[in-house]
């Protein structure tokens, strides 16, 4: 890795059981505050299969906002839109604020993985940023990092 980049990760759990209740509750008003139309179709099936689909996808959002670190102001959920791919991948994409904070902290590319088995999905998210200079926010360095956490 270059002298200018860093890693950032975010991972996250969701029970399935929790998603399928909010469904049973709410039911479009929920997954349509939550979910795009492409996660919505990618997920589509019988409840269980579409349950833990989703389950999967929040589990990535909140993964997400762990590697954005948005201080006040969250991102919209449909901000943060997991890809499903023809080839089985998923990727994520970030619209509106979620890519506002991540332009900030210099991310450049963010890599998903998702999984759900038993009733507990999860996924992990991976982000690379650069560490140079963004306009209109202060250089970031590692040592300036490591000082903030009380090291070196």
């Amino acid at each position: 890795m270059s002298s200018g980049t860093s890693i950032r990760v975010g991972a996250d759990i969701v029970k399935v059981v929790q998603v399928s209740d909010s469904i049973a509750s709410f039911g479009e008003r929920y997954v349509r505050r939550i979910y795009t139309e492409h996660e919505i179709a990618s997920c589509a099936g019988p409840p269980s299969v579409t349950s833990a689909g989703l389950a999967a996808r929040f589990a990535a959002k909140e993964a997400t906002l762990k590697v954005l670190r948005p201080s006040g102001h969250r991102p919209d959920w449909r901000s943060m839109e997991v890809l499903r791919h023809p080839e089985g991948w998923c990727s994520m994409s970030l619209s509106g604020h979620a890519a506002e904070l991540a332009t900030r902290a210099g991310i450049g590319e963010l890599a998903v993985s998702l999984t759900h088995e038993e009733g507990i999905a999860a996924a992990v998210v991976v982000a690379l940023c650069n560490d140079e200079e963004v306009p209109g926010q202060p250089r970031k360095t590692h040592e300036r990092e490591l000082a903030s956490n009380g090291v070196g």
